[in-house]
């Protein structure tokens, strides 16, 4: 089994899907959150945005220590922007994996600030990681449109909006 080019597909696939959502994003409410202690629709986005990027940062560094690297989102003022740090992270992240063999993904990789340790794992493990916060994350992006009446898109299939599987 290859690795890499499964992991390569499942990146394409996902960003596919994701485009579907981000194209959706509401602008005019970046500060609106279903909930005080849900995440604002602008952070929540861009957050699923850059999460295309960790497969890369995976692969290419050993560690992200929040102490020294705070996470600081990109600022975005349209859909077509916040497409745009998908494609970027996509591209990068392919990129990488295309240079590595599947043993390199076997290195740890550490997820930090400072001496507190949130993750210890692999390199294929953040990747998977990364993987599956963009689909949960992408998930609470759907409710937050449902809460809005906004039609939410199929991920893995039709949703009541979307009855064309």
């Amino acid at each position: 089994m290859d690795i890499i080019k499964l992991l390569t597909h499942e990146l394409t696939a996902e960003a596919a899907t994701t485009r579907k959502f981000l194209a959706l994003v509401p602008f005019d409410k970046p500060d609106w959150a279903p909930h005080e202690k849900s995440m604002k629709m602008m952070d929540l986005v861009t957050h699923i945005a850059d999460l295309f990027s960790w497969p890369k940062l995976g692969v290419e560094t050993d560690e992200l220590d929040f102490a020294t690297a705070p996470y600081n989102p990109t600022k975005v003022e349209n859909n077509d922007q916040l497409i745009a740090i998908l494609d970027k992270g996509l591209a990068e992240s392919l990129a990488s994996l295309a240079e590595v063999e599947e043993a390199f993904l076997e290195k740890p990789w550490v997820l930090r600030t400072g001496e507190q340790i949130h993750v210890e794992t692999t390199k294929y493990g953040l990747i998977r990681v990364s993987l599956n916060q963009i689909t949960h994350h992408r998930a609470q992006l759907g409710v937050y449109f449902r809460l809005l009446n906004i039609p939410v898109p199929g991920s893995y299939g039709p949703t009541a909006d979307e009855q064309n599987f």
